[in-house]
């Protein structure tokens, strides 16, 4: 056989192994391909930017209004759909999409990447006025445990990473700084009760609520059998917590919870620790839910810690959601949240540190060490 011969076969060869190949599908490279109906919107999305908010695909346009110099935002993100359909609308006036209940969603490109964006650049309605209430999670007391098994320590830290999930108006200040400055003065931890450490702990750390809990538990039941010797384990364990207001030392809320046991069972190796950290982890879920949602409703506040001119310090900042312009009302010691009217009003100039701030007396008598504040508005960016 010459080279010629051969060189036709191997062509016709290849010829229908192609020919075949595309008969049964159509390869990835082929730039004409046939596909579900859907896909047939990405050739109307070829030129614009496709992110995924909670799982909803937005495209972002220019926002129109930003051009006449108001403090609009530079986009709008309109949802996918809604674009298709109203596409020529889209050229001239944007509709605006309420983005307020997705602060801190997650933002992820077409291709694959994510990025954290700035709820400001994508909202364009007004921010919630939200301010977080500072809270201490003490260590549990142990009822059952051995002094050397620290286990109220360690159920108080994961209630906390479990509140800070779930709460929106909390923040969890760490409860081993407090302890130390309570040491100091001479009081241990059974003194966070009394009136004076709280208010106290409200005038230096700007501390909203103090929770206390105690635990009992976990009890573990194994049972074995002849064709069962690991055996089957099942757990329960009990929290009970109380939530205490730092500006007026009352109790605000008792939580009490306990686990399902059956919902705790485990076989196997080390079927009995298996048991308790599943017994901690509903309990701590279930008391979780109902206590963040308290946090959430506790009255804001905070105090002057400083007077100097016209210029007040506070104990409260950015961290707080305190912002340039807003205005504070200031009320004595003993009267806020009554009917009385405040003594005066300042306004936020500027933060300072961590999570402190600086106001100026616009309104009324001159605030003085202690004093507290209630948010009186909203005027600040």
């Amino acid at each position: 056989m010459d080279f010629q011969t051969r060189f036709s076969r191997i062509s016709i060869f290849i010829l229908l192994f192609a020919l075949l190949s595309f008969a049964c599908s159509t390869p990835s490279w082929f730039p004409f391909k046939k596909g579900p109906p859907h896909q047939a919107k990405i050739k109307e999305l070829l030129d614009k930017e496709v992110v995924i908010i909670d799982r909803q695909e937005y495209v972002k346009v220019p926002n129109p209004k930003a051009r006449e110099g108001t403090a609009e935002p530079k986009y709008l993100y309109i949802p996918v759909n809604d674009y298709l359909s109203h596409k020529e609308a889209y050229t001239t006036s944007v509709a605006s999409v309420d983005l307020t209940q997705r602060e801190g969603s997650t933002l992820s490109t077409s291709s694959g990447s994510t990025t954290e964006m700035d709820i400001a650049s994508v909202s364009v309605s007004k921010p919630s006025p939200l301010l977080k209430k500072k809270v201490v999670v003490a260590y549990f007391e142990d009822r059952t445990a051995n002094a050397d098994d620290p286990l109220g320590d360690w159920v108080a830290e994961k209630l906390v990473k479990d509140l800070e999930r779930r709460s929106l108006g909390a923040l969890f200040v760490d409860y081993s700084v407090v302890r130390e400055f309570i040491e100091k003065r001479g009081t241990g931890q059974n003194s966070l009760e009394v009136p004076g450490t709280l208010s106290l702990l409200n005038e230096v750390f700007g501390i909203h609520a103090v929770v206390i809990g105690s635990l009992s538990g976990p009890y573990v039941f194994t049972s074995r059998t002849v064709t069962d010797q690991e055996g089957t384990a099942t757990a329960v364990i009990r929290l009970e917590v109380k939530v205490i207001e730092t500006l007026t030392g009352q109790v605000v809320k008792t939580f009490s919870s306990h686990n399902p046991m059956l919902a705790t069972k485990e076989k196997g190796s080390f079927s009995d620790e298996k048991a308790k950290l599943k017994a901690i982890d509903l309990t701590i879920s279930d008391i979780s839910r109902s206590m963040s949602r308290e946090l959430d409703t506790l009255d804001w506040s905070c105090r002057v810690v400083k007077v100097e001119g016209e210029e007040c310090y506070l104990n409260a900042g950015k961290v707080t959601g305190l912002r340039l312009g807003d205005r504070l009302d200031v009320f004595l010691p003993g009267e806020p949240g009554t009917a009385s009217p405040p003594k005066g009003q300042i306004q936020i100039s500027g933060f300072l540190g961590m999570d402190a701030s600086v106001g100026k007396i616009v309104d009324g008598k001159k605030p003085e060490v202690n004093d507290v504040l209630r948010l009186g508005g909203r005027r600040g960016t």
